[in-house]
């Protein structure tokens, strides 16, 4: 069922002392910490300094918002069990927080989802003939994950499995949009590296990016089968 409305209703019924721009920032990054954090067998430096930045968050709201927060998870997970949809850039503007933070704005559903069908008609097709051992995607300013995740129905329609199929380095100069992305995509089971930083200054390089820059979702990680 699709949540997108309740989910708008609930983030600006809990607005007040923060707003809701404020609320669903913070809604996100302790989504994206959450996940993360659980990839993770060692405990090291960098373990340490999120899981501080994700209490330090949920601090800021008592026992009753942390318990709508999880309510909020609840809803976006029910509605992405209906397949890729970039539930999470919809609802920011659909907030009316696009036009309220630093000029940042989504770009609608069904545009991405023209780019792909056209973007990745041959890539599929080499796919299926087995040309290619993954559907790889590079989105150098992905938000919230819209283009990747619309890249993720059309390979779905045609009947491959986006799971085992792609392969993503999606990167944003934005924390929000890398928060955003990587829960969108980490909860559908999609393999990618998500990276803050600026693609033209710092490209994602294995070797050299900052691990403090880089979230890797449970695909990715090995959770996932």
């Amino acid at each position: 069922m699709n949540r997108k409305t309740d989910i708008v209703k609930m983030l600006q019924e809990m607005s007040g002392k923060y707003s809701t721009y404020e609320i669903f920032t913070d809604w996100i990054r302790c989504m994206a910490l959450s996940i993360e954090q659980s990839t993770h067998f060692i405990r090291d430096q960098e373990w340490h300094r999120r899981e501080r930045d994700y209490i330090n968050t949920m601090n800021k709201y008592s026992y009753d918002e942390r318990m709508k927060l999880a309510v909020l998870t609840g809803l976006l997970i029910e509605t992405l069990e209906e397949g890729p949809d970039d539930i999470l850039g919809d609802v920011y503007m659909k907030a009316d927080m696009g036009s309220k933070a630093a000029g940042q704005f989504f770009t609608p559903f069904h545009l991405s989802e023209l780019c792909a069908r056209i973007g990745l008609i041959g890539m599929i097709e080499e796919y299926k003939e087995g040309k290619l051992d993954k559907i790889t995607i590079n989105e150098p300013a992905c938000g919230g994950g819209a283009m990747i995740l619309a890249a993720a129905k059309v390979i779905h329609e045609s009947g491959i499995n986006y799971q085992t199929a792609m392969e993503v380095v999606a990167q944003d100069i934005d924390w929000k949009g890398v928060y955003m992305c990587y829960v969108q995509l980490s909860l559908l089971g999609i393999s990618a590296i998500c990276v803050q930083g600026s693609t033209l200054e710092e490209p994602y390089d294995s070797s050299r990016t900052e691990k403090s820059h880089i979230l890797r979702t449970p695909r990715k990680a090995g959770l996932l089968v």
